[in-house]
């Protein structure tokens, strides 16, 4: 006899024993009964024209060359499918099982027999003149690609209008995403339903935070910074998110809605007097103006009349695909670990989804399991995870690449799970990637005993940077075994830029055997010399081969002119300079801390020139590149605001300085999101450094310590607050040639390799 909690999988057939209870469900992932709902509603007639206008979006005049058509039955049933064919007339009809499956096709298409890229920076689409021959089926190995991670709505897409996010859609489509966040417009259904209880208007706006920070307001981090939101804000997302959810609808990505996770504004309990609530413990420091919302425990009734009151409202206002996103205890821990407590909790939460949506699935981010560790241990997860019907909660495993939770709860003790790429935190910059562990681990989940994944996920805070291992990763979801690395980074450097001289390929070989090779545990989180608040106890380190980078940086400046004319070029070539002059810093840094620790005032002095003087080079450098601008995240911010909405233009471009710097009004996290921009380094990053590096000069001359006290009030004062509230304009064009000015660098800088 099989012991409680215990699975059998047998001709796809999975059987699942939960607390006494047999669940039989079956498909080739074992979750077709209860996930088998969560497929394209739309017509095969209105897929198949989204993903016409979708190529025409892509490949413009080129577009005729292809053809499309949707078959639902042509491959394994809950797996998307596509087959590509070459036709006589020197065209390729793909069909496939969706819209995404469609676009899917195309993207592999041209990826794989035309050499070309598609890329959140830009696109490479040489097509030759006669399209390569071809007849190939291929299928995704699982049920789901997943896409966005909860804090991604912060770090990147906060101030994206429809052609924004539409560009964003195709690019979820032709890299085969069918399942992906759709978060926009919460505040305004919340505001509804909260006038509905009679909350007063003045009570939910010190409950919204501002734009940039709802993420973590969504989550119970903190209440009101930021806020408050106007009207003109949620008509702003009303009308976005039915247009986002449209396209994922006609494409045929679902989109996953939010659901009441819990968190209530603090004048709940005045209309609510005997609602049982926890004020929920200060995040990260933030005093009590703006921490420590309520949270409305979910064993008492009220919390399903609420959560089913919201999510009425939401699907009422766009619809459903019956999915949906609830994270309670993000970075907050439950007020008690009592096992009862947390399996009746996960019921409720459950139960508040259903009242409203009987066919509800529950998709949750595992972040809670890694950051909270000590708490959330076995008995506690397996508790709380399966006080949920089996296949009716999906789990992000939302790190997997670096710490991996499935292997440690035994697969989620029966509930689905999907193995995700987290990789950035943040939205900061900085090369780096775990291609090794990816190549391995993904297929290791998949296979390994009594395995419930049903998909591959990217879940990064922030994107717009290091796209090559976003690139990899998609790939995960139909690969049937790993590749040889080197092949795959000469490849992608081919593709990325048309034509790429011996050398660049050889680099990028490089790049991924080091930069794009980290195995380690220790947190990868973008603070470096240049970015964190001045000090004598940063301690860089690297996992990488200096040298090998130098030979790298050598290389692309080096490169010849058929590779350095393509854009992509110029934009790595300006990431590849920035991350070379982020290294040289530290050895600058070497130098000042050996100068400081030695009382050598003339060697500070020149260390101390030196960094400034890189500051300059890394501003000139990142201004020539059209994706490195602080000037374009504050103009799009400001232009969310209506014509005349002074007082909206101003918050917006509050919320988009501060969240890059302070994060918070005393810098509860400062510098987590910090940006490698141009605007950014001149005026905040280098001002901080030259009041601090002239304090240790003082000290050295009046032979006092350094008063880092002081010191921090300084650099607070004069620099890190009025940046957040400074109205200074900032280029949104690039300035200067990219290549000279990497010559120009390279020349300079790499002596001090």
């Amino acid at each position: 006899m099989l012991p409680l909690n215990s699975r059998m999988w047998t001709l796809g057939v999975c059987i699942v024993f939960t607390t006494g209870l047999l669940h039989i469900v079956t498909g080739n992932d074992g979750f077709q009964n209860t996930l088998g709902h969560l497929h394209p509603e739309n017509s095969a007639e209105v897929q198949t024209s989204a993903v016409e206008n979708l190529v025409v979006r892509v490949l413009g005049k080129d577009a005729d060359l292809f053809k499309v058509t949707l078959d639902p039955d042509l491959g394994p049933k809950g797996k998307d499918t596509f087959n590509l064919k070459k036709l006589k007339d020197n065209k390729v009809i793909i069909t496939g099982t969706s819209g995404v499956a469609v676009a899917w096709g195309l993207h592999y298409y041209l990826t794989t027999y035309c050499n070309c890229h598609v890329s959140w920076e830009g696109s490479q689409l040489n097509l030759p003149k006669i399209l390569p021959d071809v007849n190939e089926t291929v299928s995704s190995n699982d049920r789901f690609r997943y896409y966005q991670n909860v804090c991604t709505a912060g770090y990147s897409s906060a101030w994206w209008k429809w052609p924004q996010w539409e560009k964003n859609i195709d690019w979820m489509a032709l890299n085969s995403i069918n399942l992906a966040l759709a978060f926009h417009g919460q505040e305004a259904i919340w505001q509804k339903v909260y006038l509905k209880m009679q909350l007063k208007k003045e009570e939910i706006d010190q409950h919204f935070s501002g734009p940039a920070f709802l993420p973590w307001s969504r989550m119970g981090n903190f209440r009101g910074w930021g806020g408050p939101l106007s009207q003109a804000w949620h008509n702003h997302t009303i009308q976005l998110q039915h247009s986002i959810v449209r396209r994922m609808r006609e494409l045929g990505i679902t989109p996953v809605l939010p659901a009441f996770a819990g968190h209530v504004p603090r004048d709940f309990i005045r209309v609510f007097p005997e609602a049982n609530v926890t004020k929920v413990v200060s995040w990260n420091g933030f005093e009590d103006q703006y921490c420590c919302p309520y949270s409305l425990d979910p064993t008492d009734p009220l919390f399903k009349t609420v959560g089913r009151e919201f999510l009425k409202a939401y699907t009422d206002e766009f619809g459903t695909n019956h999915i949906y996103n609830c994270d309670s205890f993000n970075e907050n821990d439950p007020h008690t670990g009592d096992l009862d407590y947390l399996s009746n909790t996960g019921k409720a939460i459950y139960s508040g989804m259903t009242g409203a949506d009987p066919d509800a699935i529950w998709l949750m981010q595992g972040w809670l399991f890694v950051h909270s560790e000590y708490f959330w241990t076995f008995p506690r997860v397996k508790a709380f995870v399966t006080s949920v019907p089996i296949g009716k909660m999906i789990i992000l495993d939302l790190q997997s690449e670096q710490f991996p939770q499935y292997k440690r709860f035994h697969s989620y003790f029966g509930q689905p799970f999907i193995w995700c790429m987290l990789h950035n935190f943040g939205g900061t910059l900085g090369m780096f990637g775990s291609a090794g562990v990816i190549n391995k681990g993904v297929f290791e989940a998949r296979t390994t005993n009594g395995s419930t994944m049903i998909g591959t996920g990217l879940t990064p805070e922030g994107i717009n940077q290091n796209y090559v291992i976003y690139e990899f990763m998609n790939e995960m979801s139909y690969r049937k075994k790993p590749v040889v690395l080197d092949n795959w980074f000469e490849n992608y450097a081919v593709r990325r830029y048309g034509q790429a001289d011996e050398s660049i390929r050889t680099s990028w070989q490089e790049l991924g055997r080091e930069l794009y090779n980290y195995d380690g545990k220790t947190k990868i989180r973008g603070h470096y010399v240049i970015t964190k608040r001045p000090s004598l106890n940063i301690e860089p380190w690297y996992w990488y081969d200096l040298k090998t980078f130098l030979a790298v940086w050598n290389s692309f400046v080096h490169a010849g002119n058929g590779t350095m004319k393509n854009e992509l070029f110029k934009h790595d070539l300006v990431d590849i300079t920035r991350q070379a002059l982020q290294i040289t810093a530290d050895f600058i840094y070497a130098d000042i801390k050996a100068a400081y620790t030695q009382k050598n005032l003339t060697q500070l002095q020149i260390a101390s020139s030196h960094l400034l003087d890189l500051f300059d080079d890394l501003e000139k450098n990142l201004a020539s590149s059209k994706d490195f601008l602080l000037g374009s995240w504050l103009e799009d911010a400001k232009a969310i605001a209506p014509e005349g909405a002074t007082r909206d233009r101003e918050n917006y471009e509050f919320n988009a300085r501060n969240q890059i710097t302070l994060w918070g009004p005393r810098g509860e996290i400062v510098d987590y999101a910090n940006k490698q921009w141009s605007g950014v380094v001149a005026d905040y990053f280098k001002p901080r450094w030259e009041i601090y590096l002239k304090e240790l000069q003082e000290s050295i001359r009046k032979q006092t310590a350094v008063p880092t006290a002081k010191l921090k009030r300084m650099i607070f004062n004069q620099v890190e607050l009025p940046f957040s509230y400074s109205k200074k304009l900032y280029p949104t064009q690039p300035k200067g040639d990219s290549i000279l000015i990497a010559k120009e660098l390279y020349a300079k800088w790499q002596r001090f390799w």
